[in-house]
């Protein structure tokens, strides 16, 4: 890990493209900007493993889930209801 000591307005590159600048410091924070290309993904680290979390949580739903997707799930048409109007 490299650690930079920073004023307000001074800059560090990462690669050719990525730019962070220091904006301000406010109390025991930092207000930083970042500049990357439109295709780099910029997330908070805490965001990324709540999202994690909360799918990995999904994946170890049990049957109560099951059966509320069930319930969530169109019905099939059944051979009694029609699924074009009759002709006249």
């Amino acid at each position: 890990m490299l650690v930079l000591t920073r004023k307000p307005g001074e800059k560090i590159m990462i690669g050719d493209d990525i730019v962070i600048t220091v904006m301000e410091g406010r109390g025991d924070g930092v207000r930083i900007g970042i500049e990357a290309p439109r295709g780099v993904s910029i997330q908070r680290s805490e965001v990324v493993q709540a999202i994690a979390a909360a799918n990995l949580a999904a994946t170890q739903a049990g049957p109560d889930a099951e059966e509320l997707l069930a319930t969530l799930r169109p019905a099939a048409p059944t051979p009694s209801s029609p699924t074009t109007p009759p002709a006249e």
